[in-house]
């Protein structure tokens, strides 16, 4: 090879190299342009009145790819109220815009796994997300030893972050309030909170919740039968939350679940179906109904349809099917 040849090869390489870095570097240009336009559409929005987020809107505690398990967040004047912790709740309020650090106050409506699974872990990543103040949460006991045995099983990795990290000791920072019976719950500058027992057997207490703000009031009926101490507590609401069984598609349920007889009878006797819900909002005289709580959640062949001609069968108001990370416009 000769001297020029070997310097032309020299210069292809030092050519293709600086391509190279200048696509790379476009690139990476590009990727991060896309980047920081996600995060800015991530990025929670300041918004005054009531806001409704539904975070989770399947039902039972098998795991699927269609719907997350229960949970919903009311926001007023930007402060969120968190209704129920179901499996994944934390890193919907994430995708929802939430910031987990602005999280203050949680209500359980009753102890069933889909409800409750993730409380702990919601206060825990609430409090290492930067969270400083005081947490209080609300539900049937045993709220207060839950909380207890949470703190328990993570107290070796809590007490190591609190030096290590510079965090604030988590513990004191977080109240429980067991409720027993139907009555006022709470209520601050931003809304007033009520509870009423509904009927859902075998879990004794469970409650359903209505939240009155300056400019809405929302019900969540939890899981329950038709109740008429719902059906008090919804009367008049602007919006009522309510799980919803088909009941016609328990048949396929049935087939996919080995030993599923005890299940599906557990579903019949204490859900509330898709036609009763509307008999329901139509005696609560109920402005919105907003579908949740699917059961089957994980059946693609029910649809949007076959779930609202149920309720329309007795309901003339406006029917929502719920969808996960939905905002519900007032």
């Amino acid at each position: 090879m000769s001297t020029q040849e070997r310097e032309d090869k020299k210069r292809g390489i030092s050519r293709r190299k600086f391509l190279t870095g200048s696509i790379a570097t476009f690139a990476s240009t590009i990727l991060a342009k896309d980047v920081f336009s996600q995060a800015k559409d991530l990025s929670p929005t300041k918004k005054t009145g009531t806001r409704l987020i539904l975070l989770g809107t399947g039902g039972g505690p098998r795991t699927n790819k269609m719907r997350n398990q229960s949970a919903w967040v009311v926001i007023v004047n930007n402060v969120p109220y968190v209704v129920d912790c179901g499996g994944g709740v934390s890193r919907q309020l994430v995708f929802a815009g939430v910031p987990l650090r602005d999280i203050r106050y949680i209500f359980i409506t009753h102890h069933h796994s889909d409800h409750n699974l993730e409380y702990g872990n919601l206060i825990y990543n609430a409090w290492a997300s930067g969270f400083k103040g005081k947490i209080d949460t609300y539900g049937p006991p045993p709220l207060e030893k839950m909380t207890k045995l949470f703190f328990e099983l993570n107290a070796y990795d809590i007490h190591i972050r609190i030096p290590d990290e510079g965090r604030p000791p988590l513990v004191p920072m977080v109240q429980a309030h067991e409720i027993y019976g139907e009555g006022l719950v709470m209520q601050d500058e931003n809304v007033k909170v009520t509870a009423t027992l509904v009927n859902h057997p075998p879990v004794v207490p469970s409650f359903a919740y209505r939240f009155d703000t300056p400019d809405r009031s929302i019900v969540f009926s939890g899981d329950t039968t038709p109740c008429d101490n719902l059906v008090r507590l919804a009367r008049g609401a602007d919006m009522l939350v309510h799980e919803v069984l088909h009941k016609p598609s328990l048949t396929r349920l049935h087939a996919r679940i080995p030993n599923a007889d005890r299940l599906v009878e557990h579903i019949v006797g204490c859900h509330t179906t898709h036609i009763d819900v509307g008999k329901v909002a139509k005696e609560a005289g109920v402005k919105t109904l907003v579908l949740t709580h699917f059961v089957p959640s994980d059946d693609p062949s029910v649809t949007d349809e076959m779930w609202i001609e149920g309720p329309k069968q007795n309901f003339n108001g406006r029917v929502i099917v719920g969808r996960d990370l939905m905002e519900i416009q007032m």
